[in-house]
């Protein structure tokens, strides 16, 4: 199939494409990265294409192991238990996400970046010490440390907006 073809017939496959994903992701974003992302796949790989008949098929088999994809990584997000979730929490306002932001940029990067691959990434200690080429018990340590302080500056900010 020429590639003028090929491109037409994918983007006819939008609609089908946006209801496939529809049915297995329920954020409106993530449906919308699968399909570009699947869009741009096939035409990256359309050469592997050998049945022309086959293409809604294969699209569609791309777009269903994108979507996949995704919620296997969502998947990795941890719930916090209620001591730590304590920690990580903040009003939905814009000016709280603001002051999370700048606490959390306030750590140092040895306490910052495992708290980050920890809590925002969903890596376990032992996969953080791997990444870190640090040992275990010094990642345990970094993310005690790390609430610690976060404990301490957001008691801090609490007290400073309350005057």
């Amino acid at each position: 199939m020429e590639k003028e073809a090929f491109e037409r017939e994918l983007l006819a496959l939008t609609d089908t494409l946006y209801r496939v994903s529809a049915s297995i992701l329920p954020r409106q974003c993530d449906r919308e990265d699968t399909i570009q992302e699947s869009i741009l796949t096939a035409l990256q790989k359309r050469e592997r294409l050998r049945d022309d008949g086959a293409l809604r098929a294969w699209v569609v088999r791309i777009l269903v192991n994108n979507c996949y994809d995704i919620l296997r990584s969502q998947k990795r997000e941890t719930s916090l238990p209620p001591d730590q979730a304590e920690i990580m929490r903040w009003d939905a306002s814009p000016d709280a996400d603001l002051m999370m932001r700048d606490l959390l940029l306030g750590l140092a990067d040895e306490y910052r970046l495992p708290l980050m691959l920890f809590y925002a990434e969903g890596y376990r200690i032992r996969e953080i010490a791997e990444i870190l080429h640090l040992p275990q018990g010094t990642v345990q340590s970094r993310l005690h440390r790390a609430k610690k302080l976060l404990r301490q500056s957001m008691a801090l900010e609490k007290e400073m907006s309350e005057r």
